[in-house]
């Protein structure tokens, strides 16, 4: 729901968090992966809904955005790597996740004539990568928000969990 808010920074949404934290904390794979894609997929429905009906004007849906799903398992699978929960290793994941993800895709925009449609050369490539650096940020910082709340409460959950454990 967080990402169809009107009015909020370009690229601020959950999704690169939960998909770190998917790959991070789900122990079956398959739900793992699931999870952040479903939660993609249910607010792009809804995105593309408020759009047919008049009310926001980037679709839901839109061609090559296959990639973007494609990349959110590779940032869930940069959560299966995230050995411990410790502050250094979940600042350098919520550094790394939209990082790749910033890199991949605008590569792919770029690539597959998408976006501004930016010449295919270096210096094309590079005015495709400043054209993402508004949403790099915004993923920056919201994979940095929603991170903390995600860990820190599953943090939080599980020590009372293991203090509950000890005491018994």
């Amino acid at each position: 729901m967080f990402r169809v808010i009107p009015g909020r920074p370009l690229g601020f949404a959950p999704h690169w968090a939960m998909a770190l934290f998917g790959g991070a904390v789900i122990r079956d794979k398959k739900w793992a992966f699931a999870l952040p894609v479903f939660s993609l997929f249910l607010s792009d429905l809804l995105y593309h809904f408020l759009y047919t009906t008049g009310l926001a004007d980037t679709p839901g849906f839109y061609q090559g955005q296959w990639v973007n799903y494609v990349l959110f398992l590779v940032v869930t699978c940069l959560g299966f790597l995230m050995r411990n929960l410790r502050v250094g290793t979940l600042i350098s994941s919520f550094f790394m996740a939209p990082t790749v993800f910033f890199l991949l895709s605008n590569f792919a925009v770029w690539a597959g004539g998408g976006g501004w449609q930016r010449p295919k050369t270096f210096e094309g490539l590079m005015q495709c990568y400043g054209d993402g650096l508004p949403f790099y940020k915004g993923a920056i910082l919201a994979t940095f928000a929603f991170g903390t709340i995600l860990f820190g409460l599953y943090v939080l959950v599980y020590r009372k969990e293991l203090a509950k454990e000890k005491a018994q």
